[in-house]
């Protein structure tokens, strides 16, 4: 259910997309960020970082989009938001205690602090990296295929790379036997 709340807004964007066009799925993108936003305020009494950051410059480009009727503007929002990811847990290397990865997933496994930094700086590049990959389609293929790529693409590299982190963390989370002395059990 999470990962249908979570992304919503995108599944509104291709299918309005499919049945209409541009202006329709970036209309329909930003009232279902909107949506998205209002019920996990009234759902769980907060809102994520990143649905706040989301709407905000849904609400820019996709209004310059509506406003100019130019497409070029909602085929940077992705950019821009992955840029702003990226300068956040960037500056989150120099500023504070804990990285922002730490800050997410600190609660659910202890990992050395190196490995918390390596982690952070490898979502940075991966922002960046996406984010150039982004404007990249957006200005050399048809938007059709930019749609897809938006919506499954992206998708699709964002989760490779979270299951690529996994496997890499995992190497690196203590075993609860070490600190445990060795026990025999008498007979």
């Amino acid at each position: 259910m999470r990962f249908l709340a979570d992304f919503f807004p995108i599944l509104i964007f291709f299918g309005a997309y499919k049945l209409a066009d541009i202006y329709m799925a970036t209309a329909t993108f930003i009232g279902a960020s909107l949506i998205q936003v209002v019920w996990q305020r009234l759902r769980h009494g907060r809102v994520p970082g990143t649905h706040l950051v989301t709407l905000g410059v849904a609400l820019v480009f996709g209004g310059l989009t509506l406003v100019l009727h130019d497409p070029l503007f909602i085929k940077w929002k992705p950019t821009v938001v992955s840029i702003l990811f990226a300068l956040a847990m960037l500056g989150s290397q120099f500023i504070g205690e804990r990285t922002v990865i730490e800050r997410m997933l600190s609660e659910s496994m202890t990992l050395p602090q190196a490995v918390w930094r390596r982690l952070n700086m490898s979502w940075v590049i991966f922002f960046l990296a996406s984010g150039l990959l982004n404007i990249y389609v957006a200005y050399n293929f048809s938007e059709e295929l930019w749609v897809s790529f938006k919506v499954f693409g992206l998708l699709g590299l964002t989760f490779a790379f979270a299951i690529a982190q996994a496997f890499y963390m995992a190497r690196h989370i203590p075993d609860a036997d070490e600190d445990t002395p060795d026990v025999k059990e008498e007979s």
